[in-house]
């Protein structure tokens, strides 16, 4: 299979902003985010229908699906990020012309509720996309500057990106070791699972996995685990990369629960695949940004993730 790198971004090129999935409860936040973009040389386009809502959905599915193929036919626009992710974007995975994001490949920018499409780009387009910030938290504030420099530079050059450094350590703990390469694909736990089954989700064979998610109890942490036992996921994959997972704990301290770490250890410590955690990538200030469907080495034994090629060309 041929995967398609995007073009790198340009200072002065325009940055497309859509809201497939919610739309942000504050708009001076959207404002911020916008001026912070042009404050560092860019020029932005914004989704004809980037402030229509319709419930918890940033307008109607026809109206999303088309502020996303207009993006990417837009000959001037030349990446495009996402307002925010909530909930949404797996409305829109049936209804996307994949040919059309095939024949204009751009930057393609978001995390959480935006894994889905990410994984049909992979999946029906062979686009390589970035589990990276978007306007509304992330460049809406006073963005964390290891997020920031991380970010830029694997959208703006088309060097090897190698080795990646990490805020507080330069290792990371493991729950298996090993060394194992292979395409990097995942994103949102939750978003992933309920993929599965579908013709949206990459292939898993040989890949390297990286999960995050926030809010979720132990127990549905668990039961989406088991979901991807039950598929054989473990079985088919090179390596985990276990991000962070915020907000993940029993609130009530009288109810009997299993922790994070033990719901973790129950389904992979028994698996003969390389894996690693806390790494920094998800709803957290210091955020790793990760490319898609590119080719990543994990060194479970000395803790360390290299991304083995460019990111744009």
């Amino acid at each position: 299979m041929s995967y398609i790198k995007p073009k790198k971004l340009n200072k002065g090129e325009v940055i497309g902003i859509i809201s497939p999935a919610s739309s942000p409860e504050d708009p001076i936040l959207v404002n911020k985010g916008i001026r912070y973009l042009e404050s560092i040389g860019y020029r932005i386009e914004l989704g004809k229908n980037i402030n229509k809502n319709r419930g918890y959905l940033a307008g109607t599915d026809e109206e999303r699906v088309e502020d996303l193929h207009q993006m990417f036919k837009n000959k001037i626009v030349k990446a495009i990020f996402c307002l925010r992710g909530g909930y949404g974007a797996f409305r829109l995975l049936d209804k996307i012309n994949y040919n059309l994001i095939k024949k204009y490949p751009k930057i393609f920018v978001g995390f959480s509720e935006i894994t889905s499409l990410q994984m049909a780009f992979l999946r029906k387009a062979n686009l390589i996309t970035f589990a990276g910030p978007m306007i509304v938290p992330n460049f809406s504030k006073n963005i964390n500057k290891y997020t920031e420099a991380n970010f830029w530079r694997l959208i703006t050059s088309s060097k090897k990106v190698g080795r990646l450094k990490f805020p507080e350590s330069n290792t990371l703990p493991n729950i298996n070791t090993g060394i194992s390469t292979g395409r990097l694909v995942g994103g949102n736990l939750a978003v992933l699972v309920s993929l599965i089954g579908t013709e949206f989700l990459p292939d898993l064979k040989d890949k390297i996995l990286f999960l995050e998610d926030v809010g979720e109890y132990p127990y549905k942490i668990d039961r989406m685990m088991n979901q991807l036992r039950l598929n054989k996921v473990f079985k088919k994959i090179k390596g985990i990369v276990l991000g962070r997972f915020v907000d993940c704990f029993e609130h009530d301290p009288n109810k009997k629960t299993l922790t994070l770490s033990e719901v973790m250890n129950d389904y992979l410590s028994g698996i003969k695949v390389p894996s690693v955690y806390t790494f920094p990538h998800g709803h957290i200030k210091d955020f790793i940004t990760l490319p898609v469907g590119l080719r990543t080495k994990l060194n479970a034994t000395k803790g360390f993730v290299e991304i083995i090629e460019s990111c744009v060309r």
